[in-house]
């Protein structure tokens, strides 16, 4: 603990977006057979360095099979809220869950580049015991300790109860125990976060475990049964206030994306895919006296396809759905950017009115037919996905990805690991840049990334811009 507030905890967006920019990314690995163990890759991306766009250390994990996926801090700038005790926390240590083992790592990464070491591995039974979930996915940072979905109940197959948020503690790490005091029709789990000055959270769905561990179940997404809510809650008073159907049709309302700036109410759902037209979309929701909205802003449609170059699973469609996994929104509230899995799209959205968010930017790299080289002439395989932007909005960085059997079904040539850098424009535009080409370890994937002080889909702000 320090004795002063850690210097990457901001008050306000703007304030962040001033900060010194990032010298170092933490990505995750993942052994997509299990047959090694997932991993934790720092990479140089200081331009100035020798070994810019390298790995310059790795941590890896004493057991194989966790499937790494997605990870947070400990500590971020949610701590200088009002209503916390953790005041003097410092931005120390990666909170990394095994997705398929319902196991929890816990890596230092305090001391310089090469310093990342395993500090302490919570295993499945402590949160089987505690809590009754399995599949921890999403870890947010909260005033009063750290915040993690997950996407199973109990029992040998998740389905023993619904998935929900347990609590771990900040400093000892141990968990607490479950989230929610009431929960209502919410049943599935995936993404979370909130506005914390206005005291809601807004969760979404993906699906059961039985619907993902093995691949995409054709059948359960043909018959509308995978998520396609949005659920708000009482932050403080921890339970369920409303939950609007999307429609069963806009199936896997994935992740959430609430406005930075706590004074702004509103914010946005990537979807993956309509399922009575291929097509993926964005959704914004806002608060009005008391009551939430949503509404579909944005569509992305599919691109037709020669069955002779689709994977089985799409031939009779004859098209690449884009497929909507991952989104991020700039800490300006200006930009979102969209990752489309499916056709190897990176798109950036003027977001500045959220009702209304018109295209400002795109690149092509990977997709499903289109296999588009990064521009250095390196192989990119799979598409864009897991999302990351720098704090000042400059650099946008993502991964290919997006879970290992799912990949298999997609992407049946294979998602070797890659990570990529694209330049941002301050008023719009992207470029990929050439120079900028992570080399991982032969048999590796890459998912998650976070960046050296704090990103765009960590920090949760207390006070708003001035």
């Amino acid at each position: 603990m320090s004795a002063r507030p850690d210097v990457t905890f901001h008050a306000s967006p703007r304030l962040a977006m001033e900060a010194p920019a990032e010298t170092l990314a933490y990505t995750v690995m993942l052994s997509p057979d299990g047959s090694a163990p997932d991993g934790l890759a720092v990479v140089d991306v200081d331009p100035d360095s020798a070994s810019f766009g390298e790995i310059v250390h790795q941590v890896l994990m004493p057991n194989t099979g966790d499937e790494f996926h997605h990870f947070g801090w400990n500590a971020c700038s949610s701590a200088l809220s009002p209503l916390t005790g953790h005041a003097f926390l410092e931005r120390r240590y990666l909170i990394i869950p095994g997705i398929r083992s319902s196991r929890i790592y816990v890596v230092d990464v305090k001391g310089g580049p090469t310093a990342a070491k395993l500090h302490k591995v919570i295993e499945p039974e402590e949160i089987f015991a505690k809590t009754g979930y399995s599949r921890p996915h999403t870890i947010h940072c909260g005033p009063e300790g750290i915040y993690v979905s997950t996407l199973g109940g109990g029992g040998a197959d998740g389905t023993d109860g619904p998935p929900g948020i347990f609590i771990m503690d900040c400093e000892t790490f141990e968990v607490l125990g479950r989230w929610e005091i009431d929960r209502g029709v919410q049943d599935k789990h995936y993404d979370f976060w909130w506005n914390l000055p206005r005291d809601y959270m807004v969760s979404s769905e993906w699906g059961l475990p039985p619907q993902f561990e093995g691949g995409i179940v054709p059948e359960d997404l043909l018959s509308n049964k995978y998520g396609h809510r949005l659920h708000f809650w009482d932050l403080r008073g921890r339970r369920n206030v409303q939950t609007i159907d999307l429609g069963e049709n806009h199936q896997m309302a994935l992740e959430v994306r609430p406005a930075h700036d706590p004074s702004r109410e509103y914010g946005f759902c990537g979807v993956v895919i309509d399922t009575t037209n291929l097509e993926g979309s964005i959704w914004t929701w806002w608060r009005e006296n008391g009551e939430f909205h949503v509404k579909k802003t944005a569509t992305i449609p599919p691109e037709p396809a020669d069955p002779d170059d689709l994977p089985p699973l799409l031939k009779g469609f004859e098209a690449v759905p884009p497929l909507v996994t991952d989104i991020d929104l700039s800490l300006d509230d200006r930009f979102l950017y969209v990752s489309c899995w499916g056709t190897g799209e990176m798109r950036q959205y003027d977001v500045n009115d959220p009702m209304n968010p018109t295209l400002a930017g795109s690149v092509r790299i990977g997709g499903i037919t289109r296999k588009t080289a990064h521009p250095s002439g390196a192989e990119y395989l799979g598409g864009p996905q897991m999302v990351e932007v720098s704090r000042d909005g400059k650099r946008v960085y993502w991964t290919n990805s997006l879970y290992s059997t799912w990949d298999d079904q997609f992407y049946p040539d294979g998602v070797p690991a890659a990570m990529v850098k694209a330049d941002a424009g301050g008023e719009g535009g992207l470029t990929l840049d050439d120079s900028f080409w992570v080399e991982f370890p032969d048999g590796y994937r890459s998912h998650q990334i976070r960046l050296e002080g704090g990103d765009c889909s960590t920090d949760s702000f207390c006070y708003p811009s001035a």
